[in-house]
């Protein structure tokens, strides 16, 4: 009689569990599918998407840029970005996202779970991108000055991990 209950929970601990997404971002790079570093700026590999390759070089362009709060809510470059005017940038740049989206926002976009190639994390107040491996964050790195391509973990606990429909 236990024996079924004890088959039971574990079963159902096991497909709570499957659910459950990281709550951690770990760069693990992998040939051919992990873009990388150079002097700050991401190559994404050959063999990514068109999407990929154009969200790895709108990022190129205003990595580096400053922190601003608000920054990035227009069409165009702007002078700094704030986490979700980042992302925002980026996703709009590959055609991933029209306009611009808040981090809160950011928790409903696209689909669930990690992507392919891309992962949003987003939660109140914070959102980062992960695109072929690296991080594209305005945060949680060596300085908070604005955008920044990293290969550095950083922990996702309380985030909603989205991805755009196919990528």
């Amino acid at each position: 009689m236990l024996r079924p209950f004890i088959a039971l929970l574990a079963f159902c601990a096991l497909l709570f569990l499957s659910g459950c997404s990281s709550t951690r971002y770990e760069y693990r790079y992998v040939r051919g599918r992990t873009a990388t570093l150079s002097g700050g700026y991401a190559i994404a590999p050959e063999s990514a998407p068109a999407a990929v390759h154009a969200a790895i070089a709108a990022g190129n362009r205003i990595a580096g840029l400053p922190y601003c709060y608000s920054g990035g809510r227009c069409d165009g470059i702007d002078s700094g970005y704030d986490c979700s005017g980042a992302a925002s940038y980026v996703l709009r740049e590959a055609g991933l996202l029209r306009g611009c989206e808040t981090s809160s926002g950011f928790r409903s976009y696209g689909s669930r779970g990690l992507g392919k190639w891309i992962s949003v994390y987003a939660k109140s107040g914070h959102v980062f991108l992960v695109v072929a491996g690296l991080r594209f964050d305005t945060g949680w790195h060596d300085c908070n000055e604005g955008p920044r391509w990293t290969t550095q973990s950083r922990p996702a606990s309380r985030y909603s991990i989205r991805h755009p429909s196919g990528l």
